[in-house]
């Protein structure tokens, strides 16, 4: 199963649209998460149209529309794997603990805000992916997002993509 995990996509405030190399990484997966911060429903309506399955939460910048149709917290087994989506998880020191006391019950977090891509394993076991943003890359180098493979209730094959603007 392959997965896609975006979030701070900010549009139209920080890209006019999603970036073709998002799009065309939205088409080839089988589940495309996002982790908060869409800024308006156009974006959710196109994911929801384009993905074969959509995983979504609302973030701090996402306003009464999105927050009624989608959840602050989203949880969602994938092939065994369990996963929880959320926009934010506090300041990046102490967060490995925070959420092994937070989501005892997940595999995988994946979250957002910051813009800066993540990937750590807390001391339970649990990884955490932050996919950065596609839009708004903030201090880094480039925009990003993530991709993985979840085989026989495994994690694998986790790939930080930088977004080619030029495209």
């Amino acid at each position: 199963m392959k997965l896609l995990l975006i979030s701070d996509t900010h549009v139209p405030k920080r890209a006019r649209a999603l970036p073709v190399q998002v799009m065309e990484a939205v088409d080839a997966a089988d589940v495309v998460i996002h982790a908060g911060d869409w800024v308006d429903a156009a974006t959710l309506d196109l994911l929801e149209q384009r993905s074969r399955r959509l995983v979504g939460v609302y973030g701090n910048n996402d306003g009464p529309e999105l927050r009624s149709r989608l959840p602050e917290v989203a949880h969602v087994e994938l092939d065994g794997l369990r996963f929880v989506v959320v926009h934010e998880t506090g300041p990046a020191t102490g967060r490995e603990a925070r959420a092994d006391r937070d989501f005892p019950e997940a595999d995988v977090l994946a979250f957002g805000h910051s813009h800066i891509p993540w990937d750590t394993v807390s001391p339970r076991g649990l990884r955490l992916l932050n996919p950065g943003s596609p839009t708004d890359r903030r201090r880094q180098p480039v925009g990003t997002y993530l991709t993985a493979e979840v085989r026989e209730g495994r994690l694998e094959a986790v790939a930080l993509v930088p977004v080619d603007r030029s495209r």
